[in-house]
């Protein structure tokens, strides 16, 4: 199957290829500030089902992620309390770049920098196929939920609020 648009490897596309992970690739015209109602958008998709990668830190300062729906937002309360932490906010962006080696807009969970503990939103694994940042403003990968926990030290929490 010949693609349609040459799409070059990022640090995600590397590491699930090195896993085997089957995904499609699904470029889209990026807009600063858009997040995930634009991706849904260009894709034609539910925005529920786009999902993001978020870096953020516990109160000592120590880096995680958490992948959630495009249209619900992080209890933080919550996430803290489920994971044992005090607190947890979002990281800056340019703190959260350093952790993830990936521009904010364009963070994938896959092929980071540093190695941080993932937190999967438990209602993720429950759909059939999600889409998520491929490592580049502007480029999703569609993918299986299922493997992300098998690939990625992911725990499933449950932490969303309603947008």
């Amino acid at each position: 199957m010949a693609k349609k648009e040459h799409i070059s490897e990022t640090p995600a596309t590397q590491f699930l290829r090195k896993h085997g992970i089957a995904f499609s690739e699904h470029p889209y015209a990026y807009e600063e500030h858009g997040g995930t109602a634009v991706s849904a958008r260009e894709l034609g998709v539910d925005e529920h089902h786009v999902i993001k990668t978020l870096v953020m830190q516990d109160e000592t300062a120590k880096p995680l992620i958490v992948l959630m729906h495009g249209d619900r937002k992080v209890s933080t309360k919550n996430l803290a309390r489920q994971i044992g932490c005090k607190s947890v906010e979002p990281c800056k962006p340019e703190v959260a770049n350093r952790h993830s080696g990936f521009l904010v807009g364009g963070t994938s969970p896959f092929g980071t920098r540093k190695a941080m503990p993932v937190y999967i939103e438990q209602g993720i694994l429950d759909v059939d196929k999600i889409y998520i940042n491929g490592g580049r403003r502007g480029y999703l990968i569609g993918i299986d939920p299922k493997i992300i926990p098998a690939v990625l030290p992911a725990k499933p929490i449950q932490c969303a609020l309603d947008e």
